[in-house]
């Protein structure tokens, strides 16, 4: 039997054939790959160069596309960032800017670049709240459906196609019921209520009911064929008071992030002060609620596997909810965001942001915001009122990874203004 020999590398405690070390100097295979991964890194460290692929530029349409032009990986480039934020550059753009920009999407789009046309597209809507009617049809024509948001202006000549293609259209069925419900006018509801009423035969390929697409738009079918809005299209975001936003202020209308005095019944920890707002604010006042605060807590333990109600009492304290129902499975300790241990000091934007601004999650904006259309990491999840089993109100959402890079998840806060009750509902990737 061939005799083994030590690795050189001091610490090492490897044994390596003969062979192997006549191959390698005497070090084992692991070893050999470590200093070969050091000697790669060196030499990149040493070769590699700053590029500033907007140097010279001024004008703000060809700022955004470089932003948008995909870079090929090399490990000897290092680019440096742009100043502002591609959210923040869409937002200054004049009216004319975004007409070059839209004009520029159906450029790219006649040479086949969707992907690139339909992020700049997704950005004039979500960003701007734009109209993008132009790009429709070619949308259309190339079944590009997956991005139901982009049509939710659409003009009736274009709602009327989708209608008829719903129809026939097996392959993008679940994506063309999405964009209706993006639509959502009189026509598309008429449609749903119709749907409500007789099933078509080809309900029975969906996994859910024709008007449960309706809820990515932020609104829900009643039982009686009514459309009822779940959303507030007031939107203001909510950021670290130290972050460099335009519209951001130190002005005191809410507060974020708090522990709260109560404690959890499942888990005996504190209970999370998520929000508490005035009701004042220009973004709670449509609730009527006949108090001065709102507050919405919840277990940021339990609440991560579990809808958690709370409810208000006259002088809007929450309590523990009787409806709460404790699943058969919590979450460890060490489960919860790290964000909790070091709160960052929250503050709401002065001015108000498009409805629409974090309504895709996959885009690369910050989410936390009260009011405006939840960033649905998965499918849309509005809690029905255990009191009047209508679907409640979106409030806002905290998005942990806004305010610390090695945290994740958002929770959507909500109510039922009626029976005076909050819920939390937690998502993840």
């Amino acid at each position: 039997m061939t005799k083994r020999i030590p690795c050189k590398t001091e610490g090492c405690n490897a044994t390596i054939l003969p062979s192997t070390a006549a191959k390698t100097g005497g070090i084992c295979m692991p070893c050999r790959q470590d200093q070969e991964r050091k000697k790669q890194q060196a030499y990149i460290e040493q070769h590699r160069k700053t590029v500033n692929l907007y140097d010279g530029l001024t004008d703000q349409v060809d700022i955004l596309k470089v932003m948008h032009a995909p870079r090929k990986y090399d490990p000897l480039i290092q680019y440096n960032p742009f100043p502002l934020s591609m959210e923040q550059l869409y937002i200054s753009l004049s009216n004319q800017e975004a007409e070059l920009m839209l004009k520029y999407t159906m450029e790219l789009l006649a040479v086949n670049n969707e992907s690139e046309a339909e992020e700049i597209l997704l950005s004039l809507v979500c960003y701007r709240d734009d109209t993008i009617s132009d790009a429709l049809p070619e949308l259309i024509q190339r079944g590009l459906f997956h991005n139901p948001i982009l049509f939710k202006d659409a003009p009736q000549d274009i709602r009327d196609q989708l209608l008829e293609r719903v129809i026939w259209d097996e392959d993008n069925r679940n994506h063309l019921l999405l964009v209706l419900g993006w639509i959502g006018d009189v026509k598309v509801i008429d449609q749903f209520r119709e749907w409500q009423l007789r099933q078509p035969t080809w309900t029975e390929q969906l996994y859910v009911t024709p008007e449960t697409y309706v809820l990515d738009g932020g609104w829900e079918l009643t039982p009686n064929g009514e459309r009822r809005d779940l959303v507030n299209p007031l939107c203001y975001a909510i950021r670290q008071s130290d972050q460099q936003y335009a519209g951001v202020t130190a002005e005191i209308h809410a507060r974020f992030l708090e522990t709260s005095h109560s404690t959890c019944p499942w888990c005996n920890r504190k209970l999370k002060r998520l929000m508490v707002a005035a009701n004042s604010h220009p973004a709670l006042q449509y609730l009527d609620l006949q108090m001065e605060n709102l507050q919405v807590i919840t277990c940021d333990l339990c609440g991560g596997v579990s809808t958690i109600y709370m409810e208000l009492d006259n002088d809007g304290v929450p309590i523990w909810s009787r409806y709460n129902q404790e699943p058969d499975y919590l979450p460890d300790i060490d489960d919860v965001n790290s964000s909790n241990e070091h709160p960052p000091s929250l503050v709401l934007s002065h001015e108000p942001q498009s409805p629409y601004y974090a309504a895709v999650w996959a885009m690369s904006q910050l989410n936390s915001q009260i009011g405006g259309h939840p960033s649905w990491v998965q499918d849309p999840e509005y809690p029905v009122c255990p009191c009047c089993e209508r679907r409640m109100r979106f409030i806002g959402q905290i998005d942990y990874a806004d305010f610390d890079e090695y945290a994740e998840g958002i929770y959507y806060m909500f109510i039922c203004p009626k029976d005076r009750i909050t819920a939390t509902v937690y998502q993840q990737s």
